[in-house]
């Protein structure tokens, strides 16, 4: 008798397993580096005679407020209602209020940093969040990431400074004499560096928290969020009491395609993090750069230099000297 090894009605469907399971993840990822790139352009079409019409804080809620009910619309639909009517304990939910002090710690951090360096060296600068959040991941997780991969690490970096500093100002000598130059203080510098350490714990610390516990995904995002609308609702009171733009003013369909995106992204990171590992987040924010460039290029008439092709090439390399 000829036994034929590993035929049978399964064999097809492992096979198409592992090439579902790629071909999601392929999506998911490409869906993510679309919505980081569009975020830039898009808020530069919000703007009205060079400033920004509405509340960013106000707008932060909203994106808060919003992934919130995703999540609880998500638990009901999955049959999670036992879990949402069930008294949770503090020990389970108190981790989650850290990753929103510690996201809007970072956002107010964006904000100060421009009192003591110009937007260029700020955009130069916080690429530096990628090599921290990778030795956060590699000290606070355990992961041994090997040379070749901190190398990967580098070139990421390295990419986002080329392509950051390929967009300077001072690459435009008419504008370069119109406003000042680059400046960075050391309270900057300092600043900066607290920046990225914050958003590399931040991070790290998100799935840390998503993966040490065995809960649905949409019910820790109920947690997560609702910390953060908390939060950052109280910082977007004391934003008005001061007198800024009220919580709705200025919106626009633009604005509400930003929360959209931006909420969308969070849900998806949170996928990545409770699944996948801080690293591939670090590659998204990378690609999307790129992104940004060519869509900066196409709908903003912003103009691309060969300079572009350099930080293209050294994140493909990083991703294949990471993943290979």
């Amino acid at each position: 008798m000829i036994v034929i090894q590993n035929a049978g009605p399964s064999s097809p469907a492992r096979i198409r397993r592992p090439v579902l399971k790629r071909t999601v993840w392929g999506v998911l990822l490409a869906l993510m580096v679309l919505i980081y790139g569009s975020h830039a352009p898009l808020l530069t079409l919000t703007k009205v005679d060079g400033h920004v019409p509405f509340s960013a804080s106000s707008c932060v809620v909203m994106i808060e407020l919003l992934k919130l009910l995703i999540s609880l619309v998500t638990l009901v639909s999955t049959g999670g209602t036992s879990a949402l009517l069930a008294a949770p304990s503090l020990a389970r939910v108190a981790p989650y209020a850290a990753p929103a002090v510690l996201y809007a710690l970072n956002n107010n951090l964006v904000v100060v940093m421009q009192a003591y360096m110009d937007p260029s060296s700020y955009q130069v600068l916080s690429n530096l969040k990628i090599a921290s959040t990778a030795l956060l991941y590699s000290l606070c997780l355990g992961k041994r990431l090997r040379p070749s991969q901190w190398l990967a690490v580098g070139l990421l970096v390295s990419a986002g400074v080329c392509h950051s500093y390929s967009s300077l100002d001072a690459g435009d000598p008419a504008r370069a004499e119109d406003g000042p130059g680059l400046h960075v203080t050391a309270w900057g510098l300092f600043l900066v560096l607290v920046y990225c350490c914050v958003s590399g714990l931040a991070a790290v610390y998100t799935e840390r928290v998503l993966k040490g516990q065995k809960l649905p995904l949409s019910l820790q995002n109920l947690y997560l969020y609702g910390f953060g609308v908390a939060v950052n609702g109280v910082s977007s009171s004391l934003s008005f009491v001061a007198g800024e733009k009220g919580f709705l003013e200025g919106y626009s369909g633009v604005v509400w395609a930003v929360i959209a995106g931006q909420a969308a992204n969070g849900l998806l990171m949170s996928v990545v993090l409770k699944h996948g590992s801080g690293i591939t987040r670090l590659f998204v924010i990378s690609c999307s750069m790129l992104v940004n460039a060519l869509l900066s290029w196409a709908v903003l008439g912003l103009q691309l230099t060969p300079f572009f092709l350099l930080p293209v090439s050294m994140i493909g390399l990083a991703a294949f000297m990471y993943y290979r």
